[in-house]
């Protein structure tokens, strides 16, 4: 099974408790986390010591009284710039060499569920989370930090954007999710949306579950299931449509 073979690479690793996946938070708010982060699943898998939380406070590393992390832009120009000494020290106090170090900024590169995955798999993650006009480019190049972004749009920080993120990677977790099948079967881990969802009671004003979901012909709902999906993607998501490649129980894609 493809969730099976997804989880094996970390199931041995997540098998030792003092290697747990670990996610370190560079942020000028540290009482900003866990957030959303500490409730539901994702806060019960860190009780449970499937990942862990390191909050760092940016303002520590200041190199003034006043705690200021930020500068005015060189060349000009609105807003404020935080000072590469700064972060570099903030990186520098978590940094361990297996770890990648993540910029979250509107300008990275699109997350997407594969970079999702791979981040699952790996030992953890630290994040810097930006704010003002954002980081000084040259402790960017000098910690190769690899800039990520949620969408286009832009935050006043990106405390809200780690969290997404980690989010996502900590759900994939072994042991994260009561049914560990269920993460194989949502958005874009097929290449496609997911179809749509039904649940009791059987009628709603006016409107009916398929009938087919009901017909215990799981043949017939799987095929009617990938059937909405692609309709859906072709619809709402033409670029994931185009990229979509059918496995080999699916033949049809026009």
């Amino acid at each position: 099974m493809l969730g099976f073979q997804r989880f094996c690479p970390y199931i041995a690793r997540m098998s030792d408790k003092t290697n747990i996946w670990k996610a370190s938070v560079l942020t000028l708010f540290p009482d900003a986390f866990p957030g959303t982060l500490g409730t539901s699943i994702i806060g019960t898998a860190r009780d449970k010591d499937i990942w862990s939380l390191e909050t760092v406070d940016i303002r520590d590393f200041a190199d003034n009284k006043h705690r200021n992390v930020d500068d005015t832009p060189a060349g000009g120009g609105p807003g404020m710039v935080i000072k590469p000494n700064i972060a570099a020290a903030a990186i520098d106090s978590v940094a361990d060499d297996v770890r990648p170090v993540i910029y979250m900024s509107p300008r990275g590169k699109p997350l997407t569920q594969k970079r999702v995955r791979e981040l699952a798999a790996g030992p953890g993650a630290i994040v810097l989370c930006g704010r003002f006009e954002g980081l000084d480019e040259r402790v960017i190049e000098a910690r190769n930090m690899e800039e990520i972004s949620i969408g286009d749009f832009v935050l006043a920080g990106g405390e809200v954007a780690a969290m997404a993120m980690l989010e996502a990677c900590i759900r994939l977790l072994p042991g994260v999710l009561g049914d560990s099948t269920s993460a194989d079967q949502e958005s874009f881990e097929n290449g496609l949306l997911e179809h749509p969802l039904y649940t009791r009671p059987r009628e709603w004003e006016g409107l009916e579950i398929p009938q087919v979901l009901l017909s215990g012909d799981h043949k017939k709902i799987a095929e009617w299931q990938l059937t909405q999906a692609k309709k859906i993607t072709k619809a709402r998501r033409p670029d994931l449509y185009e990229a979509y490649e059918p496995d080999g129980d699916d033949h049809e894609h026009d």
